[in-house]
């Protein structure tokens, strides 16, 4: 007989104990906000910029909180465990971000000046985490996760820097630098973590259809509100605008299409919940790193259809051929959403570039480059087209930094997630909420005296 798994009760306060306590610290000795301008001038710019974004931020907080918590909850034990780990996750790496980019980009004078811009780019660093958890989902302790992000947050701001600011990619909806990057982040986490081969079918891992529903709700207000995430760091005006539309095209073809590729691929031609979870959203991936370009309408619904159908093929033919070849975990089906859309909106910035090269007068061209920063610089001096043809190189270098330099750091964090003391659970008790929440039914059936080992038995026999 095995020794039951029992639950370190003391391992989780301690580590987000700790990093809370020297958060603050560092928020009190270092962080403080910007000396309020006598400047009428200074003033109405400030102002104006708080009501342009924060209408975004908020849009991007219902979705992160809500619309990606709810999608995982497709499975139909782990519903709470889910919901309540994808928010934790989003307050530890904000705030993690913001003190590893304030020490390393805005630390002048002794001080880090915090606004609203560098707590929205924290939460895109946050982002990459809650995406990349999807591969090893149900299968991980809390503290494995805050380890994962604790290791993940320094390299996206890293690769973002050199995808962004060295190679001048543009990728203003972090179709490269967000999705690419955490897709093959947490396909290497999840490889190095599940080294010993593909893992069997759980017996509580199949979707009810109760489960299948809520997860259905979390889409779908994502959905709604992809666009502001995109749409959120473009140049107020014109580029903001189009970038608005054109995810909604993208978005409204990848879920036509959806529904399409889902019921042909069905002998008995009934849809598939999992296809309409992921594939509705696919366009919104794709359309990321083309958002804001000078290409036609029609562009943005053929790419939104392209990506629908790449993630539902992903699903119901590659990975279960990942899964047998490479032994691959892939729990949530990041590489189908993430990885491949991404892949396609990285090729079709570089094709929207070549084509926009045509117009010799620069008109199309001036409209590539993203809401103000060093990549749209650089590109405003390319005139031609040779600098035309080095742009769509930078895009294709982009997307292979953001592959390599992900997948090898996703395999040293993997390794890293191995170690005992993070506590990870056997496989009989894993897409459990029980083994992390207390219950009422579970209280009674116990009793106040109970000991850790006879609790865990409970979990235990229940499973």
């Amino acid at each position: 007989a095995t020794l039951p798994f029992i639950w370190p009760r003391c391992l989780l306060p301690l580590f987000l104990g700790l990093f809370q306590g020297a958060l603050l610290l560092f928020f009190a000795f270092f962080v403080t906000y910007d000396e309020p301008s006598a400047q009428a001038e200074d003033t109405n710019l400030v102002a104006n910029q708080v009501y342009s974004t924060f209408p975004f931020f908020q849009d991007i907080q219902v979705m992160l909180v809500v619309g990606l918590g709810l999608l995982l909850t497709f499975l139909p034990h782990y519903g709470l465990s889910a919901l309540t780990h994808n928010f934790l996750l989003l307050n530890f790496s904000m705030q993690w971000a913001l003190v590893l980019q304030g020490l390393i980009h805005h630390f002048r004078h002794g001080h880090v000046h915090l606004d609203l811009h560098k707590l929205l780019i924290s939460e895109f660093a946050a982002v990459t985490v809650l995406i990349s958890v999807g591969a090893i989902l149900g299968r991980t302790s809390p503290c494995q996760l805050l380890a994962m992000a604790t290791c993940e947050v320094p390299v996206y701001l890293a690769s973002e820097w050199v995808i962004v600011n060295c190679l001048g990619v543009l990728d203003v909806g972090g179709t490269i630098t967000i999705h690419i990057f955490s897709c093959y982040f947490g396909l290497g986490v999840s490889k190095a973590l599940f080294w010993a081969g593909q893992k069997p079918l759980h017996p509580k891992e199949t979707p009810t259809p109760g489960s299948d529903l809520m997860s259905l709700v979390g889409m779908l207000i994502l959905w709604v509100f992809w666009p502001s995430f995109v749409a959120v760091l473009c140049q107020p005006g014109d580029a903001q605008h189009r970038a608005i539309l054109n995810t909604l095209l993208a978005m409204s073809a990848s879920a036509v299409t959806t529904v399409v590729a889902s019921s042909l691929l069905e002998r008995d031609g009934k849809l598939s919940p999992g296809h309409l979870q992921n594939g509705s959203l696919a366009g919104g991936v794709a359309i990321g790193a083309v958002a804001d370009m000078a290409m036609p309408p029609v562009a943005a619904l053929a790419l939104g259809s392209l990506s629908a159908v790449a993630c539902v093929l992903g699903f119901r033919f590659l990975s279960p051929l990942l899964g047998r070849k490479l032994a691959l975990q892939d729990q949530c089906g990041i590489h189908n959403l993430h990885g491949l859309p991404g892949i396609l909106g990285a090729a079709a910035s570089a094709v929207a570039i070549l084509v926009a090269s045509q117009d010799t007068s620069g008109s199309h061209f001036s409209q590539l480059s993203p809401a103000g920063g060093n990549a749209s610089e650089g590109v405003g001096e390319q005139q031609g087209d040779g600098g035309v043809s080095r742009q769509a190189l930078c895009q294709a270098a982009g997307l292979v930094v953001a592959i390599g330099v992900s997948l090898v750091a996703g395999l040293l964090t993997g390794a890293v997630l191995r170690l005992p003391c993070l506590a990870q659970p056997p496989e009989q008790l894993c897409f459990d909420d029980s083994l992390y929440f207390k219950f009422q039914e579970q209280a009674e059936r116990l009793g106040p005296g109970s000991t850790p080992e006879e609790r865990a038995l409970d979990l235990k026999e229940q499973v």
